[in-house]
């Protein structure tokens, strides 16, 4: 137990930081000054451009961030312009690492990494093309994972960069502004926390309707694998 203390400490405080962004955010701010445009660009980039670190604040970052922009505290459309910038090439990072590793990272040696995964997202990539970067961008842990299958699946880079900036543009603008113009409502202000678990849920609301979908889809598996035998 002794041994798992530190890693329980550690989830706490992530827990802790990502439901009470907004006063952690008005910390960093108040002590860093203008460096804090520095940690958010690093907080962006890290999150979409390192496939091990999913567990990062984006949504609600960004959204707490454009809060404090309307506050004065920072100047919106340099953060926009910053993080779109952090955004992209985060994104372009983990598909180069994807590119590099992502055929070895699926030779079984991770049990997480299987080769099907590898396949199914590629045909999922042939089948749905670009739509698939712009959509993962909404959806935590997904929007870090799916840049490195991209790589690793050998999608078009050209194409797969098209998708990468609209997609990345418009993430930035919908929570950064979406916390800008409603970030300090009273209701918002007062229960930021509530606010948060809203974005998470409604995040990866549309995942799990699509999984309940393709599992209602799915045939009911025949009870009597051979039938025939014995007639």
């Amino acid at each position: 137990m002794e041994v798992l203390q530190p890693l329980i400490e550690g989830l706490r405080a992530l827990v802790d930081f990502i439901l009470h962004v907004d006063e952690h955010l008005t910390t960093i701010v108040r002590d860093y000054g203008a460096w804090t445009y520095g940690i958010l660009f690093l907080i962006i980039f890290v999150e979409t451009g390192v496939v091990v670190m999913p567990f990062l604040p984006g949504d609600s970052l960004l959204f707490a961030t454009g809060a404090l922009a309307a506050r004065g505290d920072m100047q919106v459309w340099a953060l926009y312009l910053l993080l779109c910038v952090a955004a992209v090439a985060g994104d372009s990072l983990n598909y180069w690492i994807g590119s590099k590793v992502g055929e070895k990272a699926f030779d079984g040696r991770f049990r997480l990494l299987k080769r099907e995964h590898l396949e199914r997202t590629h045909a999922f990539f042939d089948k749905y093309g670009g739509k698939t970067i712009v959509i993962a961008r909404f959806i935590p842990i997904v929007r870090t994972y799916a840049p490195f299958v991209a790589g690793a699946g050998s999608m078009d880079y050209r194409r797969f960069l098209m998708f990468n900036v609209g997609g990345g543009v418009a993430w930035i603008a919908i929570f950064l502004f979406g916390g800008f113009f409603f970030g300090n409502l009273p209701f918002v202000e007062h229960n930021f926390g509530l606010v948060v678990i809203a974005i998470i849920a409604l995040s990866i609301l549309p995942p799990i309707i699509e999984y309940v979908q393709q599992r209602r889809k799915r045939p009911p598996p025949d009870l009597d694998p051979h039938p025939e035998e014995g007639r």
